[in-house]
C-alpha cells in the first residue's frame, strides 16, 4: 500500500531528476534517451558503461552527470601502466608513528569516472570488482566502506581499437547497463558548435541536486511495487538467454536483479509507484546485451548480442493486466529500445 509519504517522495524524485536531466542535456545535445538511462542507473544503485568510438562525448556525459550532483567526484585515466593500488589505495609505513597508514585511492568518491577503462591491463581492471559489487575495499586485511551514493561511470572504446583489452566477463557483469551515445544528428551537431565553440559548457555547470537528495530518491525507488507477473516476465527473459543456440554465455542472476532494479527506477522517473512490462522491455537490451557472449557460428553470421536479445523479446509473451492470457510483444524499432513510454490507459499489474 502506497502511503502519503511515499507519494511525496515520488514527487520529489521526478522534480529532482528533471533538474538533473535538464542540466546534463545542456551539455549533451540531442541524446535524451542516453541521459535518461544514466539517471535510471544512478537511481537504481548501478554502474554505467559507456561504449563508443572516440570523440562522441563519452567522458563529457560522465562529467556532466557528476557535476550536476553536489558530491565527491574522482576521475581515473586508465592507462597500460596503471596499478591496482592507484585505484584502491595503499598502506604506507609512517616512520614517526611506526605503523602503517592507509592512503585512499581514487575509488573513494561518490561518483568515480573511469576513462577508457579497457586501456588498462586486466589485473588493474579487476581492482574495481569488490568496490562495484560490495561497495567496499579490502586492503591488507582491513575493510573500508565506500561513500553513499556510489556509482562508477566507465567509458571504453570498442575492442577493435588498437591498444585495448577486452573487459573480463566478471567485470562486464557488474555494470548494470551499457549505452552507446552514437553520432549526433546534423541539427544537434550544429547546436554543439554554437554551445561548445567558445567555451566548454562544463565550466559553467552548477550542481542542481545534493548527494543526500540522491540517497532519498534511491530509497523511494526501492519502494516501487513490482507485481509477481512482471517479476516472472523478467526471469523468463533472462532465462531465455541461457538456452539460446546463438549464445555460449547467457545472463547471470545478477542481471535479473539489475533488470528489475532498473525497471523500478524507470517507473519512478515516469511518475509511477509500480512497474509495467513496458519498463522491463525498454531496458532489456541495455541491461543484458553487454553480458552475453555469442557463439563462434553466430559471430560468423554477424549476429550481435543485441539482435539476440530483441529476438528473445519478440518470442517471450507479455503478461496482461488481467493476469490471464498473454500477448506477443510489439515490434521494437532500432533506437527505440530504451525510453519507450507505456501506452495511455496502461493498467497496473
Amino acid at each position: 500500500m502506497t502511503t502519503y509519504d511515499d507519494r511525496a517522495s515520488l514527487t520529489d524524485l521526478t522534480t529532482t531528476a528533471e533538474r538533473v536531466r535538464r542540466s546534463v542535456e545542456g551539455v549533451i545535445e540531442g541524446k535524451p534517451e542516453v541521459v535518461r538511462l544514466s539517471l535510471t542507473v544512478l537511481l537504481a544503485e548501478g554502474h554505467l558503461l559507456i561504449e563508443d568510438v572516440p570523440g562522441v562525448g563519452k567522458t563529457m556525459l560522465a562529467k556532466a552527470l557528476a557535476r550536476s550532483i553536489d558530491c565527491s567526484v574522482r576521475r581515473i585515466q586508465f592507462t597500460p601502466d596503471l596499478l591496482p593500488s592507484d585505484i584502491t589505495g595503499v598502506s604506507i609505513f609512517d616512520q614517526q608513528r611506526r605503523d602503517f597508514e592507509f592512503k585512499p585511492g581514487a575509488i573513494f568518491a561518490q561518483i568515480v569516472i573511469g576513462d577508457e577503462i579497457n586501456r588498462a591491463s586486466p589485473k588493474t581492471q579487476s581492482a574495481l570488482l569488490e568496490s562495484m559489487e560490495e561497495r567496499q575495499v579490502t586492503i591488507d586485511g582491513h575493510t573500508y566502506e565506500l561513500p553513499d551514493p556510489f556509482m562508477v561511470v566507465a567509458t571504453q572504446n570498442p575492442v577493435e581499437m588498437e591498444g585495448t583489452y577486452p573487459l573480463p566477463e566478471a567485470q562486464r557483469d557488474r555494470f548494470m547497463a551499457r549505452v552507446s551515445i552514437g553520432y549526433p544528428s546534423a541539427e544537434a551537431e550544429l547546436q554543439m558548435l554554437d554551445v561548445h565553440g567558445g567555451v566548454s559548457p562544463l565550466d559553467d555547470l552548477q550542481p542542481v541536486a545534493h548527494a543526500h537528495d540522491i540517497v532519498k530518491l534511491i530509497e523511494a525507488v526501492r519502494a516501487v511495487h513490482v507485481a509477481e507477473a512482471v517479476r516472472r516476465y523478467a526471469v523468463q527473459l533472462v532465462g531465455a538467454t541461457r538456452n539460446h543456440p546463438d549464445l555460449r554465455l547467457g545472463a547471470s542472476p545478477r542481471a535479473t536483479l539489475h533488470l528489475l532494479r532498473a525497471a523500478k527506477a524507470s517507473a519512478a522517473l515516469s511518475g509511477r509507484d509500480y512497474c509495467l512490462p513496458d519498463d522491463v522491455q525498454a531496458l532489456v537490451v541495455a541491461v543484458l546485451a553487454h553480458r552475453l557472449l555469442p557463439t563462434a557460428q553466430a559471430q560468423l553470421n554477424r549476429r550481435t548480442a543485441e539482435q539476440v536479445v530483441l529476438e528473445i523479446l519478440q518470442q517471450t509473451p507479455v503478461p496482461t493486466a488481467s493476469g490471464g492470457a498473454t500477448v506477443p510483444v510489439p515490434q521494437h524499432q532500432p533506437g527505440a529500445v530504451y525510453g519507450s513510454r507505456p501506452q495511455p490507459g496502461a493498467r497496473r499489474l
